[in-house]
């Protein structure tokens, strides 16, 4: 039986579970939630998941949310499958520490800067903005500092790739929407090399939020 999976277009946590199931194989029932619908307040998924939120899979009887929890779900009861989190001990640890640096650094910066460009709560405040994306800009240059190889772990796509890989996305819609950001330029040369590396996976066109395809 496939895994059931609950997405939300654009959403990075959801991207970065979708990308892990087609990097490790696996087969899974994709279930996209729209947002405007409220499908992701309907009773039936509030059983699944009661914050309500995406990403959520399903496997047989087992329901889980959050995406560091299904990524590391689907790594231990498929370790048949290609690994996210290889290596020794201490190469997993490196790992897990890269996706909690992501979290706890770029992911938020990346949120406040979106919140400024699509959800302004008042008039436009260019100061605010020039902090937000000094910010990003400064993170992106100590994770370019800190990459081990062509990866952000080493010579291998792992985990932290894909937890990263949907925030560097965002600065593309980010500049779309204002321009002057310029964020894509703003990439050191190591992270658009590596961006480019996960662009050229074989199943990446797949994983491109849906809304993001259209005209």
């Amino acid at each position: 039986m496939p895994i059931t999976f609950h997405y939300g277009s654009g959403s990075p946590p959801a991207w970065r579970v979708w990308l892990a199931l087609e990097f490790k194989g696996l087969p899974y029932e994709f279930k996209l939630m729209s947002f405007e619908a409220g499908d992701l307040k309907r009773p039936e998924f509030l059983a699944l998941n009661p914050r309500g939120r995406v990403p959520t899979i399903v496997d047989g009887d087992f329901a889980l949310y959050e995406s560091n929890a299904i990524v590391e779900y689907l790594e231990e009861q498929y370790p048949a499958t290609p690994q996210l989190y290889p290596g020794n001990t201490r190469d997993r640890a490196i790992v897990r520490r890269w996706v909690s640096e992501i979290d706890d650094g770029i992911a938020r910066q990346v949120y406040e800067l979106a919140s400024l460009v699509f959800y302004p709560s008042g008039p436009l405040d260019a100061e605010k903005f020039t902090v937000a994306r000094a910010a990003v800009v400064a993170e992106l240059g100590v994770i370019a500092r800190m990459m081990q190889g062509d990866y952000l772990a080493g010579a291998r796509i792992t985990a932290a790739d894909l937890a990263l890989y949907p925030h560097v996305a965002m600065l593309a819609r980010l500049d779309g929407k204002k321009p002057d950001l310029a964020l894509i330029g703003a990439r050191p040369a190591p992270i658009a090399a590596w961006a480019a590396r996960i662009e050229a996976l074989p199943f990446f066109d797949k994983t491109v939020p849906p809304h993001w395809k259209r005209k």
